[in-house]
């Protein structure tokens, strides 16, 4: 799963900490230059120091650390065994309860040793998976395949190596081959006069497709990955055994996270992609300046970036993150691009950079009628925020502007859709629960040395009064689970979903590496993000681990699988805490909760989802595949039968008609893209028996918030004063 992130207001203690490290650190930083591995040890011994010394639970770093480091590090960069033979494992396995050591002596040989092993096997591999699909494959021979790579072995010399490879890529080729079947078969049927591909012709074309696929892999390893990656990738490998959610951040990564939290970057709002040796246009972001110019294309071809008048630069094998640094640039600035036209003209085409919204990380909300009555949907993906800029877009403000819109159309009801939402800024969340209570409580917060605090939402104004319900989903975590938890713990909503969500109860900061070495000539160090504190609801329990436990449980394909923080074996212990004071907005919705219990257990749809819950549970443990293609073909027959019956579930029509607001159709005149956005959300939502559900609760909801409540809301004043 992603890495689930979440910010937290600036730790006194890590201040402390930082000021105390500083210290010690400058009297050995050299001023000159020095080679990549002295910056690797570097980085080795500043990241180790402040975990010890500033995460909330410090794991010891000794033979047991050195031996999940070991695990982790080795399965992470070779996870399906097809590079390493057991005589490389022999070889590495003498450092299994070292790493430790070599991690206080700023030793880099497991790293070295395993790195350059790990890219000699790469290269070896070229030539093994190119001879395999140079020929046809016999799919008559009766052979099997496990899958089950965590716990197979390794491969004991070349040869049984060769033939792992033999056996994955026949796999890989039978699966295209079986799907191609079938497409010509369904062509044949709809048209008789239609000539049916040979299997000749439909295994070449499958091997063919294997070869291109796993050239443009290897060539990004290759190409794409340099020294700095691999070794980010080891570091990781120590930084996350403290827990799930410490991380270290090369310079590069870093700056995508920033952008993923602001929804924000500086540059011409096109998406890159590596096409062979090339860099190609793969999408536009709606409303960017290369979307407003009309000029470049999806499918354009990058051959050269100059800067303003500056002379061009070829691009040709440059690594794309490299590209992707000379095309971005802060806004007003101009760039030129040589690109080739789909149409094969090559062209000059001049962007001046501008601020660029990621829309699709933003609020967004539609309403809804249904049995006369409208109600409100908002869908929040993330709490993001702006830490550089307080003035720019945050969750907590979109949300109460959206609220505000909602309200003029006359929603009687509002859903809070968070499923999916894997986090954010803490700060924005606090905010964002404000908007549905009077002041209290929100969260309270605590740190390694046990010292408590609550944050709470000072201001008594509310934003929304009226029936209210949340979704929540398995990968709903962190900020979601904090707002979830909030409005279940005041009885001022419901909660639905899953089981529980996925049980991040802990706090983390972003530790800027680059403020322990003063006239470092290393470069930029990048950034570590590591657990300071842990969250705890205001009823005093810890949703670390456990998650928020829905109050209305809705069937999906997971629920029968435990899945979320509970399935990390580093993850911190679940743990409780005494409640804040607070008080409950209503008596409770027990009678609410057991009607909708009801029509769950009544709806064919839910019946159907639940069954194939319990399916996908029975066969997780089927690793085992023939690689006869009749028997495989057989093997896949058995399961349409199954998927046939659980096609109703994708093909559901709940029948509900989703409209936007007035100020999106304005902007729908002017940006198709976003029109399109908006309708294929919707047609998502029409689909989804789980809103259904969720307006039937905002429906009985309506007994207890009074129409007359629902009409005050119309006069309540916007909560933007709160922001600092």
């Amino acid at each position: 799963m992603n890495r689930i992130v979440e910010y937290m207001k600036r730790n006194y203690k890590i201040i402390l900490l930082v000021t105390a490290l500083s210290a010690v650190l400058w009297s050995f930083i050299p001023s000159k230059k020095i080679e990549d591995p002295e910056k690797d040890k570097l980085l080795l011994e500043l990241l180790t120091y402040v975990l010890e010394r500033g995460h909330y639970s410090p794991s010891e770093i000794n033979d047991s650390f050195s031996k999940q480091v070991y695990k982790k590090y080795i399965n992470g960069i070779d996870p399906t065994k097809r590079f390493f033979i057991q005589s490389d494992v022999n070889e590495f396995v003498k450092y299994e309860d070292k790493i430790d050591d070599l991690i206080h002596n700023k030793d880099l040989t497991f790293f070295e040793l395993t790195n350059s092993r790990l890219l000699k096997r790469i290269n070896e591999s070229r030539a093994v998976y190119e001879a395999i699909l140079s020929k046809p494959f016999d799919f008559n021979k009766e052979e099997t395949i496990n899958v089950d790579y965590e716990n197979l072995p390794y491969a004991a010399n070349k040869n049984e190596l060769k033939d792992r490879w033999r056996k994955q890529l026949k796999l890989s080729v039978l699966t295209s081959v079986s799907d191609k079947l079938e497409i010509e078969e369904s062509k044949f049927k709809k048209d008789s006069t239609y000539s049916k591909k040979t299997f000749e012709v439909i295994e070449k074309e499958s091997r063919e497709s294997s070869l291109k696929s796993l050239n443009e892999y290897f060539d990004f390893i290759e190409k794409e990955l340099d020294r700095n990656d691999w070794f980010s990738i080891f570091l990781n490998s120590i930084v996350e055994r403290f827990d799930p959610h410490s991380f270290y951040f090369s310079p590069d990564d870093k700056e995508k996270f920033d952008v993923s939290m602001s929804g924000k970057f500086e540059g011409i709002g096109a998406r890159l992609q590596k096409k062979n040796d090339a860099v190609e246009i793969s999408e536009l972001i709606s409303g960017g300046p290369a979307w407003r110019g009309k000029e470049l294309e999806a499918g354009d071809i990058i051959l050269k970036v100059a800067q303003g008048d500056e002379e061009p630069l070829d691009i040709a094998g440059m690594r794309l993150d490299d590209v992707v640094k000379k095309i971005k640039g802060p806004k007003g600035t101009e760039v030129r691009l040589t690109v080739k036209k789909v149409d094969g003209t090559i062209e000059i085409i001049s962007i001046i950079r501008d601020e660029v919204e990621t829309e699709e990380t933003f609020a967004k909300s539609s309403t809804v009628d249904k049995d006369g009555k409208k109600f409100g949907i908002i869908y929040l993906p993330k709490f993001y925020i702006s830490f550089d800029n307080k003035d720019e877009r945050d969750a907590f403000k979109d949300v109460a502007l959206e609220i505000e819109r909602l309200k003029e159309e006359g929603i009687e009801g509002l859903i809070i859709d968070l499923r999916g939402n894997g986090g954010g800024s803490l700060e924005t969340v606090v905010n964002m629960t404000g908007l549905f209570i009077e002041k209290g409580p929100v969260v309270q917060i605590r740190t390694s040395g046990g010292k408590q605090e609550v944050l709470s939402d000072k201001d008594p104004n509310v934003q929304w009064d009226g029936p209210l319900v949340v979704m929540v989903d398995n990968y709903s975590a962190s900020a979601s689970e904090i707002f979830a938890a909030a409005i279940q713990d005041y009885k001022r909503g419901i909660v639905i979903g899953s089981k529980h969500t996925y049980g991040k109860g802990t706090v983390q900061n972003i530790i800027d590496l680059n403020q322990f070495v003063r006239g470092s000539s290393y470069g930029d160090l990048g950034a570590l993000k590591t657990t300071i504190q842990k969250f705890y609801r205001i009823n005093g329990g810890s949703t670390q681990r456990e998650g928020v436990l829905s109050d209305i449980v809705l069937p999906d394909r997971f629920s029968y699988l435990d899945m979320g923080e509970r399935d990390e074996d580093n993850a911190l212990p679940w743990d409780k805490i005494s409640p804040a004071k607070y008080e409950t907005v209503t008596n409770g919705f027990q009678d609410i909760i057991a009607k909708s219990k009801s029509r769950i257990d009544q709806n064919e749809q839910f019946k159907l989802i639940k069954e194939n819950a319990k399916w996908i549970f029975d066969r997780k443990d089927d690793n085992d595949f023939s690689l006869n293609i009749s028997s495989f073909q057989a093997e896949l027959d058995s399961v349409d039968v199954q998927l046939k019956k659980f096609k109703p579930i994708s093909s559901y029509k709940n029948g509900l008609a989703f409209n936007s607001l007035p100020y999106e159709k304005a902007i729908f005149e002017k940006d198709s893209i976003l029109k399109e956005k908006r309708v294929r959300w919707y047609e998502e939502m029409e689909r989804d028996v789980y809103v259904d559900e969720a307006l039937n609760i905002l429906e009985d909801l309506n007994t207890i918030f009074s129409d007359k409540q629902v009409a005050q809301n119309k006069n309540k004043k916007i909560k933007l004063s709160r922001i600092d």
